[in-house]
């Protein structure tokens, strides 16, 4: 029985090319993921699935196994993430190979960290959750957030009962950051979904996380994990 990692890194990117591999503050923006998994010490083995062969061979160079190339089936713009781990899970299955969690890490995450997985581990087996993952609170409740009408092109809030309601007094909402899911594979492979009723968050700050799906959210993106650096080492 194992713990596994999981990175997908598909070749195909289309809006930043080469996403998976672009140099991130002078590593290839995967390899951070890689790094984090492995000094975790919380997997039996740390592996990329991709369809690529460029990418699977800076994955080794970092450390990741590669032990096959993605189907082609589960490297087009409509496979999804469960895709790919069912086939990672199939193929461990006929190597008789049981795996008990698993962890999907995402290549473009380099916020990933040891501790964080660790942390997110411990939710998963102490809470007798089915799935963790890291999240961010929103800035401003979403309670009061506003749309616009389609016909009159006027302002109108999705919750009025809160036109008057102070901020403090709002529950606090969060969101997914899309760095990795911690899952038990059974539950999960029976649900056929990530997320269930059962599910946990870790909570991160704003300046650990960072969607990049853009040329600027990147730099952004490098600007954050700078600034992080920087507050680690005042800290000591």
């Amino acid at each position: 029985m194992v713990n596994l990692a999981i990175i997908p890194a598909r070749g195909g990117s289309k809006r930043i090319p080469r996403k998976n591999i672009k140099p991130f503050l002078g590593k290839p923006i995967i390899a951070y993921s890689i790094t984090a998994a492995i000094e975790s010490n919380l997997f039996d083995e740390v592996i990329v699935s991709t369809d690529d062969e460029e990418i699977a061979s800076i994955a080794i160079e970092y450390g990741a196994k590669v032990p096959f190339l993605r189907s082609k089936e589960n490297s087009s713009d409509y496979a999804t993430t469960f895709d790919v781990i069912e086939e990672v899970i199939n193929w461990y299955k006929l190597k008789n190979v049981e795996i008990v969690n698993i962890c999907c890490l995402y290549a473009t995450a380099p916020f990933i960290s040891s501790s964080l997985l660790k942390e997110s581990f411990n939710l998963l087996e102490n809470s007798k959750f089915d799935c963790v993952f890291p999240a961010v609170r929103f800035g401003f409740p979403i309670q009061r957030a506003v749309k616009l009408d389609s016909t009159s092109n006027k302002m109108e809030m999705f919750q009025p009962e809160h036109l008057n309601s102070r901020s403090q007094d709002l529950e606090p909402a969060f969101h997914d950051v899309g760095q990795f899911y911690f899952f038990n594979v059974e539950t999960i492979i029976k649900e056929r979904k990530l997320w269930t009723n059962n599910t946990g968050i870790v909570e991160i700050s704003e300046l650990e996380a960072q969607d990049i799906d853009n040329e600027i959210d990147w730099k952004l993106a490098e600007i954050k994990y700078k600034m992080r650096l920087d507050n680690e080492k005042n800290s000591l």
